[in-house]
């Protein structure tokens, strides 16, 4: 049972094989390595010692946001002189493999709305184009009687000109 939960991802906080407690090791081999203590990396790194133990352990429970996680990874590894990419790397396979059923459930529910706000959509465009359709007629009916009104006003000057002279 162990096995399968290591295989597929499923157990990433801090037990099994966790792409995270890969990591680890790899952090914890290279600083063994250089005969470095924990304590000696984390001042160097202005980490706590507690976070870089949990680092290699695999221990997520024990860290912040996985955000915070990957930098702390990042700069240890630069430190250490690893392989950075490789490890960020494999630190974003675990994400993505744990992630895949909340994205699949995150779109899903995006569908839903978006069919439920498109069965609505219709019915208030319709409404909109009638409401400035309407608008539209009131202003150019009050526009045409303004002109009309002018146009008829200036016959009679004309006239009166045309008297005069």
């Amino acid at each position: 049972m162990k096995e399968i939960k290591s295989v597929s991802g499923i157990n990433n906080k801090g037990g099994g094989d966790s792409s995270l407690k890969r990591i680890g090791n790899f952090i914890k081999e290279a600083r063994l390595s250089k005969n470095q203590s924990i304590e000696e990396l984390a001042s160097d790194l202005k980490i706590g010692a507690h976070q870089l133990e949990a680092i290699e352990e695999g221990n997520e429970e024990k860290l912040p946001e996985k955000v915070f996680i990957k930098a702390m990874i990042r700069r240890i590894s630069q430190k250490l002189k690893l392989d950075t990419e490789f490890l960020m790397d494999e630190f974003k396979t675990e994400r993505k493999e744990v992630k895949i059923e909340e994205i699949v459930e995150e779109v899903s529910k995006k569908n839903y709305k978006s069919r439920q706000s498109k069965n609505f959509n219709p019915l208030g465009f319709l409404i909109f184009i009638l409401m400035s359709g309407f608008l539209g007629l009131i202003a150019s009916s009050l526009i045409f009687n303004l002109f009309s009104d002018s146009s008829q006003e200036q016959t009679p000057k004309q006239e009166l000109l045309k008297k005069t002279k």
